[in-house]
This record gives structure tokens, C-alpha cells and sequence, in this order.
């Protein structure tokens, strides 16, 4: 796809800013709620009677409706809970018209707010993305995946569903429930958490418990002027729950196929009669088995946060999150066949572990402050500061020998293996801050939204997998027609775990980073037409134990971004974007430099009937330089990279959620991708090849309906499915067979009467033998991890 500027281009311009000089010009309507006491009323409706204009407070109880045409309004104030007010207020144009409300309920008579016209579409990004900017707004193609959707779903972690619900996500090396390594746009994507990029290695972050999950943020193509880093393919933003300071709570519990169990709390309030003090905890505990022998994942989380509201401008917030996973040993979820065989020639529950490994075990832990003041209604300062402490003991099973091959003791037939299980004992440590000012101000009719700000980052990730053992010997391998889950032939290994992993450390990654960046997004035609500017300066240096001198490196980035609303609810934007951001492995004959590339896009976004849902539809070009990708000589006692040389990705995402009418939601989105190798710098991998790791077509939907009226009132159904056809492999060792198209069908059922909803889902409903995998060069062997049959899960939710 070749993206072709010409006259035309330099037209359409021309014609809309004409379009602009003969465009009404428009006013403002502003002000501030108030409960009793004196106290912001966060999170209230605000909207003009009749018309499409409308807002929500902020955490400071203001509000801002923009692009009014000049009239007589009647601005109503609503909310559950609250007893709605109106008002007259009159729009003149180019002026702001200032309008405050004195609610007389105290925040305790707030038990519920209703802030959103539908469950699956939020308009405004969290404030860890840094932006005062509508998502219509923004030019830049951003989903945000909601907390209901996460619920309806039953979604439980990261790595659990949550990328059906946005275009070009998938998967194909899943990893278990261990990591969430998801790619976008031919590349995979950066993990970030309430606005803090937590990649310290390939290998992590562990994957985030939705029980503190707010809500998803993906962010398509590069960002790193605004979140500390990040990849020109893109990002996901876990952002966590935080305190409203409505006395509420909830309490679930869910079983599910497969030995399923889990319950979990949310608990949200006030520690003081004032209100200032307040406090969120939410808690989990699972026991997960699995349809394979042998095989479970538990997991255990707490995560409180304690906010404190010094007066209406200054705030003060500490969360920490721990979460704790007991597993089987990383590598149980494969299957490994001879080149012969090709994929998925076992049953879907074979599993090729030892019944008798010790588990894996992992403790993640996180902590956060973060303070926030407002100078004034326009100007606010955030600074923020992290610590993620991961600690890993365990191992990692992946075969030496996978017949027929030649082992030092002669040849093993087809269908015998020699299983060998590695020592995986790691250890991370990341510091990280962030310090970063928004500001509003106006130069005669343009306006300006201004960011700038700090960030600093000092990472290191430590592991010891230099300690491995082969389960079975080549006189009694392991046979996958015929398997013995006995105590292995060569006995089980006597890994040294004691000697601390300092001493015995075979990767050793760190990176530490200083950046600065400003933005100004100038509005001009009263904001109609946006023009976003940003640079921003990074500096970088990684080391690796396989290198002798840190690698450091610097760089500026720029960002240029157009965004013109044609009408109130449809707008088009152009993006230009630049990336610099670190990469952590070993490489094999290279050196180990900073990711670069840029990405142009170009987007049009639509907000349909009166907001109740939307579409986005992008088309994107990206180039990418100094990529590490997967090495061919690869082996798991010692895993290596090479610098790919020169990549480019490029395509079209379109999606749609939202309310299409009452009681009937839909989230549904379609993506075309394709990259391919513009510059290689390794022999055997040529200028032309396919990329691995993504599919070219993706489609996703999940349809919800729920009856709102008669004696069925509250009972609800869902449908959903994922399609994916021209998926790559993980590796540049393609084989002689290619990943087959996939198709999974969920389906559930849910019904809500006063505080209690019950919900049901099945997924899989087809039960179709579903896998992803890869040829392994080095074992001349297929691998594969099946994804479960046809499955249940029932959940009760009980408001508190």
C-alpha cells in the first residue's frame, strides 16, 4: 500500500477550510457542580435538552460543552440518584457562557451514577494516557475496552478474550496464562499500566487479573511522546480501579469447566466522614485446571488504593498490587510432532508434562503515587512514580529430541521424545517516574491544549535457565502413542535453587532511560479543525550480560497530527509519528540498539445516533528499523535474537461498539495486515519474505441483547465469534504446513433482577480442535497449544 500526496490531496484541504470561513461560528457553555458542603460533584451528566451536546464532570466537578450553536438552551443536570435540575442558559457565539449548579445531596446519597449513554463505548481516554482530548477527537485510532465488556464476557485476565473486541489483535504464541505477548499492526505491541510502560523483557509482564482492571486502552501505532517509550505498532494501556468515593461494592464468584473456580470482591468508599480520604480494595482468589492432565494455574490478588483529597485542587493516591501465580511448569501447554506429522496430530488434551515437577512459582508486585494539583481550572500538574518487583522461581519444559533425530546414543523412532525441563528462576526490577503538566490557554481565536513533561525509567531483569535436564533418555524415551506419566526414565532434576540468582544469572538485561516531550494541539474555527504538534527527546542505555559496554543512544521524535470535525460527531484525522524505544534480548551477530520507525495513518471516526455508538476506520504504513525478531539457531538453554534489518506493516482496521438501540449492544471489527522484510541484514531471511506472527484477516463480533421492559425485564443474550485466515507462524522456520483459518463461536445467557445478575457463557460452542504453533527449526518438530473444548463458565455477581 503506498500512501500517493498530490493535488487533490492539497484540494480537500482547501475546500474544508472554505468550509470552515462559512461555518456558523460557535459558543461555549462551561461551569461547575457542587454537592452539599461545598464538595466537586465528579462524574455528573450535564447536556442540553434536545440536542446532541452534552458532558460529564470532572474529579473537580467541571464541565465543558464545546461547538454550541448560538440559542436558547434548556442545560439539565441528571443522574441516578440525584434529583435532576434545569435551567435556561443562552449560547452567544464566540463567548463562553458560564453556568454553576449547587446539588443539595451529599456524596453518601450517591450510591450509583449513570455516566454513559451504553456499556461498551467510552468517549474519554483515562488521564494516563495524559490527553484532554475526546477520542473523536484525538488523531490517532484508539479503542478502549470497557469494564462491562470485560464482565459480560467473563473475562479474567489479560490474556482471556480481551483482544476479540479490538480490530488486528491476536495471539498466536499464547504462553499459557504467563504473559500476554499480543501483536498489532505485524509487531508485538507494548504492555503499559496506568500509563507506565512494564516491559522488562520479552518475557512479561505477568499477565494482569481483571479483578483491579478498570477498563483496556489500545492505542494503534506509536505514542511514545506521551507514555514513556513506545512501539511503532502500538500499545495497551491496563488502567486499575480507583477509589469514586460512592460507598459501593460487589462480590462475585464463578465456576466453569475444568476444575474452575473463583471468586473475587470490589469494595469502594470513604475512610472519613468528609469524604477526602477514601479507598478502593479489590481481591481474588482462583483454582483454574485444565481440559490436559496434570496441568492447573492458580491464581491469588489483592490490590487496595487509599486517595486523599487535600481540597478541590490537590490529591494524593498510593496503590499497590500484588498478584500470585502457582502453576505447572511454562512449556506444559505444548505438543510436540515429527516433521512428518505436521500440526495438532495428537488429541486436543494430550499433554507431553511429568506428573511430579515441582510448580512454578510468581510473585508480582506493584506500587504506585501519584499526586495531582490544579493551579486553576485550565492548568493541572500530575507527577507519578512506580516500583514493579517480579520474582520467578521455577522451570520451563521444552523436548531436546523429537524423533526421527539423531541423539548421541542413536536414532529415536517416530513418536518418541526426549523430554528435557530447564530451571527458569528470575528476577525484575523496575523504577520508574513520571512528572507532566496540561494546560489550556487561547492566543486570540486559537486555542491550545498544551502537555508537557518528564519521564524516567531504570529496569533490570535477571534469569538463571543455564540448569536444564533431560526427563527421559534414548534408551526409554518418552512415546506419544504410547505414554508413560510414571516417574521419567532419567529421573527428575535436582536444579540448584539456593544459590542466589546473582551468582548464577545467565540473562541479564537493564535499561535506563531519560526523555522529555511537549505537545500543543492548536484548535482553530472554535476547535473544529485540530492541529497536534509534539517532539520528544529520549535517551537510552541497555546492557546485556552478553555485552561488555552499555549500548547508548539518543533521540528526538516528532509527531504531527490533523483532526477536522466536518460535523459534531464525524471528524478525520492524518497522522505522522516517529518511535524510539528500547529492546531487550541477546543477539546473535549484532548489537543491541534501540527500536526506530515512523507510521503515517490516516482515519476517519463516526459517533452515530446521538452518540449512542461508533466506528473508526484507519489505514496505516509503518516502517520499522533495528527490529530484534526470533533467531533460527535459537535453542531454549540459550535463546537468542538477530536484528532483522528493515520492516514494513501496513493495512486497514475498522471498528464499531456501542448502544445500536435500547437493550441491544454490539462490538464488531475487522482488520486487513501485511508485512513483510524492505531490508535483512540475516542470510536466509530475504527482502520480500512475510513477517511472522500475525494473521492477515481478523473479524470479530459479540452481540448483546437485553430486555428492558415486562416481566422478563433483565434477562439478556450474547453471541460472539473470532474469525482469523493467512495466519503466520512465530518463527521464520515456516514448514510444510501452514496454520489453518480459525473460527470460535461463544454464546451465553444473563439475567439481572435488583443486586443480584447471573450470568452464563459457553465458549467454543462448535468445539472445534482450535490451536496455534509453529516448525521449530533446531527439532526439525512441529509444536502446538490446543485451546479448550466446548466449555462453561456460570458467574453470580451480588451488589453490595
Amino acid at each position: 500500500m503506498k500512501i500517493v500526496f498530490n493535488k487533490k490531496v492539497y484540494f480537500f484541504a482547501l475546500l474544508l477550510t472554505s468550509f470552515n470561513m462559512m461555518a456558523q461560528e460557535f459558543g461555549k457553555v462551561a461551569g461547575k457542580i457542587t454537592l452539599s458542603g461545598n464538595k466537586p460533584a465528579e462524574n455528573i451528566a450535564v447536556a442540553l435538552k434536545g440536542t446532541k451536546y452534552s458532558d460529564v464532570t470532572t474529579v473537580s466537578g467541571q464541565y465543558e460543552i464545546t461547538r454550541v450553536k448560538p440559542g436558547t438552551y434548556t442545560i439539565v443536570i441528571s443522574g441516578v440518584g440525584i434529583q435532576a435540575l434545569e435551567d435556561k442558559v443562552v449560547v452567544t457565539s464566540q463567548k463562553t457562557t458560564s453556568k454553576n449548579f449547587s446539588l443539595s445531596e451529599s456524596q453518601e446519597d450517591l450510591n450509583e451514577v449513570v455516566i454513559t449513554k451504553n456499556k461498551y463505548k467510552q468517549d474519554k481516554p483515562s488521564m494516563s494516557l495524559r490527553l484532554q482530548t475526546p477520542v473523536l477527537e484525538i488523531p490517532q485510532n484508539v479503542q478502549i475496552v470497557s469494564g462491562q465488556t470485560l464482565k459480560d464476557q467473563q473475562i479474567t485476565s489479560m490474556s482471556d478474550g480481551v483482544i476479540r473486541n479490538v480490530s488486528g489483535a491476536v495471539r498466536l504464541e499464547h504462553w499459557g496464562d504467563l504473559y500476554t505477548n499480543i501483536t498489532m499492526r505485524g509487531s508485538q505491541i507494548q504492555a503499559f499500566r496506568n500509563g507506565f510502560n512494564v516491559v522488562s523483557s520479552y518475557w512479561g509482564p505477568l499477565t494482569e487479573d481483571m479483578s483491579f482492571v478498570d477498563h483496556i486502552e489500545f492505542v494503534k501505532g506509536p505514542a511514545g511522546f506521551m507514555l514513556s517509550s513506545g512501539d511503532p505498532s502500538g500499545l495497551y494501556n491496563v488502567v486499575t480501579k480507583k477509589p469514586t468515593g460512592i460507598t459501593k461494592g460487589e462480590v462475585s464468584a464463578i465456576v466453569g469447566s475444568y476444575d474452575f473456580y473463583r471468586v473475587s470482591l470490589d469494595l469502594d468508599g470513604k475512610l472519613d466522614k468528609k469524604g477526602k480520604l477514601l479507598y478502593r480494595f479489590n481481591g481474588a482468589a482462583q483454582k483454574k485446571g485444565s481440559f490436559r492432565p496434570y496441568e492447573h494455574n492458580d491464581r491469588y490478588v489483592i490490590a487496595p488504593v487509599i486517595s486523599y483529597q487535600f481540597d478541590d485542587k490537590t490529591k494524593l493516591t498510593f496503590e499497590y498490587n500484588f498478584q500470585y501465580a502457582n502453576m505447572t511448569e511454562v512449556g506444559s501447554y505444548y505438543v510436540f510432532g515429527p516433521k512428518a506429522g505436521g500440526y495438532a496430530t495428537m488429541p486436543r488434551n494430550f499433554t507431553m508434562t511429568a506428573p511430579g515437577l515441582p510448580d512454578t512459582n510468581i510473585q508480582d508486585h506493584s506500587g504506585y503515587l501519584q499526586f495531582e494539583h490544579k493551579f486553576d481550572d485550565n492548568w493541572k500538574l500530575t507527577a507519578q512514580t512506580s516500583y514493579f518487583k517480579y520474582i520467578q522461581q521455577g522451570y520451563s519444559s521444552w523436548p531436546s529430541a523429537v524423533g526421527p533425530a539423531t541423539t548421541a546414543n542413536g536414532d529415536i523412532a517416530n513418536g518418541e521424545i526426549i523430554r528435557n525441563v530447564g530451571i527458569w528462576d528470575a528476577d525484575s526490577n523496575m523504577f520508574l517516574g513520571q512528572i507532566f503538566v496540561n494546560g489550556k490557554f487561547s492566543t486570540g481565536a486559537v486555542s491550545h491544549k498544551v502537555l508537557g513533561g518528564i519521564d524516567l525509567g531504570d529496569k533490570d531483569y535477571a534469569a538463571d535457565w543455564g540448569q536444564s535436564h533431560d526427563l527421559d533418555t534414548a534408551a526409554n524415551p518418552f512415546n506419544i502413542y504410547n505414554p508413560n506419566y510414571g516417574t521419567p526414565s532419567n529421573g527428575f532434576p535436582q536444579f540448584d535453587h539456593d544459590t542466589p540468582l546473582s551468582q548464577r544469572v545467565v540473562g541479564l538485561y537493564g535499561t535506563k532511560y531519560a526523555a522529555g516531550y511537549i505537545q500543543d494541539e492548536l484548535g482553530f474555527f472554535d476547535n473544529k479543525l485540530r492541529l497536534t504538534l509534539a517532539a520528544r527527546y529520549t535517551w537510552i542505555s541497555q546492557t546485556s550480560s552478553y555485552e561488555t559496554e552499555p549500548n547508548e543512544d539518543s533521540h528526538i521524535t516528532p509527531r504531527a497530527g490533523l483532526s477536522y470535525s466536518i460535523t459534531n460527531d464525524f471528524a478525520v484525522y492524518g497522522l505522522y509519528d516517529q518511535a524510539f524505544t528500547p529492546q531487550s534480548g541477546v543477539v546473535r551477530d549484532g548489537e543491541l540498539k534501540p527500536l526506530t520507525g515512523n507510521n503515517i495513518e490516516f482515519g476517519i471516526k463516526k459517533d452515530w445516533f446521538d452518540g449512542s455508538w461508533n466506528t473508526t476506520l484507519s489505514v496505516y504504513n509503518i516502517i520499522k528499523k533495528n527490529e530484534l525478531t526470533s533467531d533460527p539457531q535459537s535453542t531454549p538453554q540459550f535463546p537468542t535474537k538477530i536484528v532483522l534489518g528493515e520492516k514494513r506493516a501496513q493495512g486497514f482496521e475498522f471498528d464499531l461498539r456501542g448502544k445500536i438501540f435500547g437493550g441491544l449492544n454490539l462490538i464488531a471489527n475487522y482488520a486487513f495486515t501485511e508485512s513483510t522484510v524492505t531490508k535483512s541484514n540475516v542470510s536466509g531471511i530475504n527482502v520480500g519474505d512475510v513477517v511472522p506472527g500475525y494473521s492477515k484477516h481478523t473479524a470479530n463480533a459479540w452481540l448483546n441483547y437485553t430486555v428492558q421492559s415486562g416481566k422478563i425485564k433483565g434477562l439478556g443474550a450474547s453471541i460472539g465469534g473470532t474469525f482469523l485466515d493467512g495466519r503466520e507462524t512465530d518463527t521464520w522456520s515456516e514448514g510444510l504446513e501452514r496454520l489453518p483459518s480459525y473460527f470460535k463461536l461463544d454464546g451465553g445467557l444473563s439475567y439481572e433482577i435488583g443486586k443480584v445478575k447471573v450470568t452464563a457463557n459457553v465458549f467454543n460452542i462448535l468445539d472445534k480442535y482450535l490451536y496455534s504453533g509453529s516448525y521449530y527449526e533446531w527439532l526439525q518438530a512441529y509444536y502446538w497449544q490446543a485451546e479448550p473444548g466446548r466449555n462453561f463458565r456460570v458467574g453470580v455477581t451480588y451488589k453490595l
